[in-house]
């Protein structure tokens, strides 16, 4: 892993369980590191279902409520959502005019002194697999740099090939100082890691670091399966072909359904985000719903995203066949259309 990351200095890597472990670990070694309390994330971020990445975490519902209250120094900027600009521009004429967002909460909302860390997805995950643009992440690690703020990359989701290259973040050319990722890493076993620059990651002292089963022979194996299966079956060139493939079948549905009002994709992790209205871009969210129940029952799982529950994402895995993935992709084309021209009849009347 420390070989596989970005960055050419000594890094570090350490195994717990789960993606929220992970995150968890990375705050406190950036915490420990700098002296600062503080942490940058962002509006439709996930990070995780503990209490501190609940803090992390943007969406309420389903995820904080009743869950309160919520760790104190965490500052939230919005984020370069361009479907749902908060700046109200369009990219990229736009000149990442959002960027100057997350500049004035570094002076109006935050003493910039206290902030150990900025956290962040190249691609949201949980949000609608937003894809941030390569020059946002760009500048945006530049500008937490420039203040002596450490750049958390969260490549849980967005990690191990999902988006054609190893890390998503390395499409932006972004050298995290602290890298955490999971789920695919393992291939379904639990297993997680944090990965960073050697003289932070030996900032806290024994014992403040670890956890019973962190790095179980079991996961860690599995962990060597999966990179030995990249290596031979060239992983990171096939989920471009997939995510090419799936994008392709997404253009021609919304060539015929007003509902898919944007689609977004890195690599392999394709967005669908479903409105009513494209003017108004209100959110689909219950024909999404509905498109989701009808593919269950006819054999395919989708897990809708977003905060708006409005978001189809598909991150099917790399070794997937042709003839698996088309199938899939029908059914969701089948159910899209039957959603349509229910709609089209409401509409109607």
């Amino acid at each position: 892993l420390c070989r596989l990351t970005p960055g050419a200095f000594p890094k570090k890597a350490m195994f717990v369980n789960s993606g929220a472990e992970a995150i968890e670990n990375a705050v406190k070694i950036a915490r420990h590191a700098t002296g600062k309390p503080g942490v940058l994330c962002f509006d439709h971020a996930f990070h995780g279902r503990t209490l501190l990445t609940l803090s992390l975490t943007s969406k309420v519902e389903p995820y904080k409520a009743g869950f309160g209250p919520m760790v104190d120094d965490v500052v939230r900027s919005p984020v370069a959502y361009c479907y749902r600009c908060p700046v109200d521009r369009t990219y990229p004429a736009c000149e990442i005019a959002c960027l100057e967002l997350v500049e004035q909460r570094l002076r109006n909302v935050a003493e910039r002194s206290t902030i150990a860390a900025v956290l962040f997805e190249p691609v949201l995950g949980e949000g609608g697999f937003i894809v941030l643009p390569r020059e946002y992440l760009s500048r945006l690690a530049a500008l937490c740099r420039s203040h002596g703020i450490l750049v958390i990359a969260d490549e849980i989701q967005s990690g191990f090939g999902r988006t054609g290259r190893m890390f998503a973040c390395e499409h932006a050319g972004v050298i995290p100082d602290i890298l955490v990722t999971a789920k695919s890493l393992a291939g379904g076993l639990p297993l997680a890691a944090v990965v960073g620059r050697a003289e932070l990651m030996d900032s806290p002292g024994v014992g403040g670091l670890g956890g019973t089963f962190g790095g179980n022979p079991l996961a860690l194996a599995a962990a060597h399966a999966v990179l030995d299966t990249f290596e031979q079956q060239n992983l990171l060139s096939r989920s471009e072909v997939i995510g090419a493939r799936v994008e392709a079948r997404a253009r021609a549905w919304a060539a015929t359904s007003p509902l898919v009002g944007d689609i977004r994709r890195l690599g392999g992790m394709v967005g669908i985000e479903l409105v009513r209205d494209r003017a108004t871009k209100e959110p689909a969210k219950d024909e999404t719903n509905r498109i989701v129940r009808m593919a269950c029952e006819r054999g395919l799982i989708l897990m809708p995203a977003g905060t708006y529950d409005n978001v189809i994402r598909i991150l099917v895995p790399l070794v997937v066949s042709d003839e698996e993935l088309d199938e899939g992709l029908d059914v969701i084309g089948a159910c899209l259309e039957h959603v349509t021209r229910r709609l089209d009849v409401a509409q109607t009347f």
